[in-house]
């Protein structure tokens, strides 16, 4: 293991070291997935929060924000409809190609990065929204100690905000971004490298070169 390579995400990956800078809390409200043609899901964690809801949710296509969800989306027992670039942005396209009649369901966190909502709605389209987690700075970044010239992984724009709370980047450590929007969230002055693809793999991949 590389183990001046850190990954901060809800998520471990083998070849790095993980650290968790997120905790979790979910909700449960009351759900009647018969009331939807669609569902949008953009993370993982969302499959987790599923299991408290019985499987009615599986009869819907599910429109998710890039393959590797659409991947862990079928591995729960779900089907696919499409899947996007990994950027929310894009999924305004992918919606306002489906006649406006549809209902669509976007199961979210408290807090996202991107506002396609508001850009289908502005275009007539029906789609309500379900909060089914938020996230906090988890207490393990507290603990952790990183070397100066380590490589750090980000996966989310609150991930990078939750690392800057308790620590500061050094001029010797390489940063790579999952995308775009995790990029905004880097201090102006702060070098990094985006990954080629926004995902996980293609972020270690980077951090490896």
């Amino acid at each position: 293991m590389q183990k001046n390579i850190y990954l901060f995400s809800l998520t471990p990956s083998e070849g790095v070291t993980h650290i968790n800078s997120l905790h979790v809390s979910t909700f449960t409200p009351d759900i009647d997935f018969k009331n939807y043609d669609f569902l949008i899901i953009t993370s993982k964690q969302i499959l987790e929060v599923l299991k408290n809801y019985d499987e009615s949710w599986k009869s819907l296509a599910v429109l998710a924000v890039a393959k590797p969800t659409a991947d862990a989306v079928v591995k729960a027992g779900g089907k696919i409809l499409e899947f996007g670039s990994g950027y929310g942005d894009n999924l305004a396209e992918i919606i306002t190609s489906y006649p406006q009649e549809k209902r669509w369901l976007y199961l979210r966190a408290k807090e996202v990065a991107s506002d396609f909502v508001s850009t289908c709605k502005q275009n007539g389209y029906n789609i309500d929204e379900v909060i089914l987690y938020e996230t906090s700075c988890s207490h393990e970044l507290l603990h952790v100690s990183i070397e100066d010239d380590a490589t750090l992984i980000f996966t989310s724009p609150s991930s990078v905000e939750c690392f800057l709370k308790h620590h500061d980047f050094k001029e010797m450590q390489n940063i790579i971004v999952i995308g775009t929007t995790t990029a905004r969230a880097i201090p102006y002055h702060v070098s990094y490298k985006i990954a080629s693809q926004p995902t996980m793999q293609s972020c270690i991949q980077k951090a490896q070169e």
